[in-house]
């Protein structure tokens, strides 16, 4: 009887103990917890959030989506100093501090045959070890097929850093095209996007200049430029509002076609 009883009361405070690392758990940081300051960008270049759960990292942000454990959109600022080649240790995936339902564990991933794919890329984040860490919460990562994410995935990231390097700054918005019924991965049923999208656009003098490309998600030898689409288009199909506070006559101009001129590929 008395050896039940201890029994008994192990499996309590293992059910409380568990409860509580549920609930109240903080993972690590990979923030610089001296810092002051947070990615600010214009909000007229921000699509509106359809979760409500917009997260401010040091150099990007997002708006999270728990029913899909990953960010609807992630949004970022690439500059021509953020350009460096600089030798990065790749640290761990960890869930992102700020997502308060809890960012996906990477584990979800193993076993999955998919990519833990970046939406805001390390590659563009490599001037700054804190920059570069914070592109390791798994709020920005996505299960993404290898062949796609290290084909014209890559390829499409690698054209934005030469627009970069050619124009200067550069805003991003980039995301998976999420909606009800997606295949799932893990325990925790992350879903794997069949389309993934990126908005590149750019101050032009008083002007902005805007890129949208739709791509399923399989690797294609095709050129960049058959992916582009309108962002109106892109709109319907992400169910995503894009430069929503801007002017509508101004929005009409931006989103209404593709146009490819002042941006060479």
């Amino acid at each position: 009887m008395k050896q039940r009883t201890v029994y008994t009361i192990l499996i309590i405070i293992c059910v409380v103990g568990f409860w509580v690392f549920e609930n109240f758990y903080t993972p690590d940081t990979y923030s610089n917890p001296a810092s002051t300051s947070s990615s600010k960008i214009d909000t007229e270049l921000l699509p509106k959030s359809n979760t409500g759960a917009i997260i401010h990292h040091d150099y990007f942000m997002l708006s999270y989506s728990e029913p899909h454990e990953q960010a609807e959109w992630v949004a970022y600022e690439l500059k021509r100093e953020h350009l460096t080649n600089d030798d990065r240790r790749r640290p761990y995936f960890i869930e992102d501090p700020k997502v308060k339902t809890k960012s996906a564990d990477w584990r979800n991933y193993r076993g999955s045959g998919y990519d833990r794919g970046h939406l805001c890329p390390a590659g563009d984040r490599r001037f700054s070890e804190y920059a570069y860490n914070e592109t390791f919460y798994t709020s920005n990562i996505v299960p993404q097929d290898k062949a796609f994410n290290t084909g014209i995935w890559n390829r499409l990231e690698q054209q934005v850093r030469y627009w970069c390097k050619n124009y200067g700054s550069l805003y991003v918005v980039t995301g998976g095209i999420l909606h009800n019924n997606l295949y799932e991965i893990g325990e925790e049923d992350v879903d794997v996007p069949e389309q993934f999208f990126k908005i590149i656009f750019r101050k032009d003098g008083k002007n902005t200049k805007v890129l949208a490309f739709l791509f399923p998600h399989r690797e294609s030898q095709a050129s960049l430029k058959r992916f582009l689409v309108s962002v109106d288009s892109l709109e319907k199909v992400s169910g995503l509002d894009f430069f929503h506070q801007m002017d509508e006559s101004v929005q009409e101009k931006l989103e209404a076609k593709v146009n490819t001129a002042g941006w060479k590929f």
